[in-house]
């Protein structure tokens, strides 16, 4: 492996350092396996007490996955994207299930791929510059990586908030929805990793820092119960317009930028995920992520945000009325022998 990403013992404690900093840390396949293969040898290494995974860099903890390789691999019709794609989320499983103590330290930008190797661990500290979305929809996608399981647990209806617009969370927010755990300045993160080499339990060393605090989005609680507890995507923008306000007027405006399949994709999913347990989401995940190449709006999503930049999409169908139910519920049909592994 390269030094895309990075491993060390530090005493009880195993490392890992996601280290593409010029790209944001993102996920590339090779990082996928890797990451892997040493979660599987230190599960079983009795010297090892803890795992311990960092980003490299000030920016971000993990801004995703490698999208312009895995659209690519969509539009050429290669089986990167759906390698990538299986291998992730036997990824992300194994963290859901990991036997040790799992400690993501969380700086920066976390997006995507970036929260399906941090959200499912024990445990989730977040520093001052923590940045959190699961902005899929905006690129013709749907919030996988496990999003179908931990979005619904989200208090209230805030998951399907978040799905829907992809919106952006800071430092506090994160903590208030779920996502983070504890919460500690990022100055004191190599002291945790200290202790942990020194056989320290991860409850002992946060103690101190799982308190909550005042989080901004509270004050929208009630609207986002309200209004995302509604039975279809058009109910929900339907709920939105009949407030009044500016936040129920942007939020709207959001939603309705997204892309019409991914919005319905992520309504079922949402709706769908909070019955099912982890592993039949990961199944049913891999089944969407597999189907979603046959259409144009991934592909028109990557160009149009990441690399045209021009934030234009022409998504197809172009309305929610367009897009039939039907047509959703095809997406989680059984793969047969495709079908994800765990």
């Amino acid at each position: 492996m390269t030094d895309e990403i990075l491993f060390e013992r530090r005493g009880a404690a195993g490392l890992i350092t996601l280290n593409r900093p010029a790209a944001l840390n993102a996920l590339t396949h090779g990082m996928v396996l890797a990451m892997r293969e040493k979660l599987e040898a230190w599960a079983t290494d009795p010297d090892v007490a803890a795992i311990v995974v960092r980003g490299a860099g000030e920016r971000a903890f993990c801004a995703g996955g490698d999208i312009r390789a895995i659209a690519s691999s969509g539009s050429a019709g290669t089986a990167y994207a759906r390698d990538f794609w299986r291998d992730e989320y036997i990824l992300n499983a194994m963290i859901k299930h990991y036997p040790k103590p799992y400690v993501a330290l969380i700086h920066g930008i976390v997006m995507g791929g970036g929260v399906g190797v941090s959200v499912h661990g024990q445990y989730r500290v977040a520093s001052e510059t923590t940045l959190f979305a699961m902005p899929e929809t905006g690129i013709g996608f749907f919030p996988d990586v496990g999003g179908s399981y931990f979005l619904p647990r989200c208090p209230g209806e805030i998951g399907m908030y978040l799905a829907l617009t992809g919106a952006r969370l800071k430092v506090d927010d994160t903590r208030y929805v779920g996502f983070a755990t504890h919460m500690a300045p990022q100055t004191g993160w190599d002291n945790f990793i200290g202790a942990f080499a020194e056989g320290a339990a991860p409850d002992d060393v946060l103690a101190q820092y799982a308190a909550k605090s005042s989080a901004p989005l509270s004050e929208f609680r009630a609207v986002i119960d309200k209004t995302f507890a509604a039975g279809s995507v058009e109910a929900i923008l339907a709920g939105l317009d009949a407030e009044s306000g500016e936040w129920p007027r942007e939020t709207a405006a959001t939603i309705r930028s997204k892309s019409p399949t991914s919005l319905k994709l992520t309504f079922r999913q949402m709706r769908a995920g909070k019955a099912l347990s982890f592993d039949d989401c990961m199944r049913m995940e891999y089944r969407m992520s597999s189907r979603i190449l046959a259409g144009t709006d991934f592909a028109e999503g990557v160009r149009a945000v990441i690399v045209d930049k021009d934030n234009a999409p022409k998504w197809n169908p172009a309305t929610l009325a367009e897009v039939t139910d039907d047509a959703i519920a095809a997406y989680s049909e059984p793969l047969g022998e495709m079908e994800l592994m765990l």
